[in-house]
């Protein structure tokens, strides 16, 4: 169940996938939040500059893997505004991440791609539960769907 700070650090996430997009980038954003709440690494999409594997939820797979300890890791929360892709969702099960909040699925990711007249993507969009069955997955928060739905819209038009 998502609650209101949860919320709170899903709009941070969509900020950051704003300032991606600002920066000449795919518009995804991602926060990793400790189990007592701090904010510890956050990151956006990194892609531009060629390497198709700066998304950052595999950044905070990677930060998150070197700084704390596999408890703290358990018990924090990635906050993103999309949901992992399998690259990703891989990362996060072989860090032992906890729990993974998203404001938007792949699923609505594909469909406005679709409806957009985009060709797939390289790799299958599949949920994170797909990857890693035992991850504690909560979203799409629907209160956020237009506002990532927009930045995407916005990235195509630019491409």
């Amino acid at each position: 169940m998502v609650d209101e700070d949860d919320v709170r650090y899903l709009r941070r996430a969509v900020g950051l996938a704003a300032t991606a997009l600002e920066t000449g980038d795919e518009p995804f954003g991602s926060v990793l939040v400790s189990g007592d709440g701090a904010v510890l690494f956050e990151d956006h999409n990194h892609v531009a500059g060629g390497d198709r594997t700066r998304h950052p939820e595999f950044e905070i797979a990677r930060w998150a893997g070197t700084r704390m300890t596999p408890a703290e890791r358990a018990a924090a929360t990635v906050y993103t505004s999309g949901e992992h892709c399998p690259m990703c969702s891989a990362a996060h099960g072989w860090a032992g991440l906890g729990r993974i909040v998203y404001a938007t699925s792949s699923a609505q990711l594909t469909a406005w791609r679709e409806g957009w007249g985009l060709p797939p993507g390289p790799v299958r969009p599949l949920a994170i539960t797909e990857v890693v069955p035992d991850a504690v997955v909560d979203g799409p928060v629907a209160a956020l769907a237009e506002q990532v739905r927009s930045l995407h819209a916005r990235f195509l038009d630019r491409t």
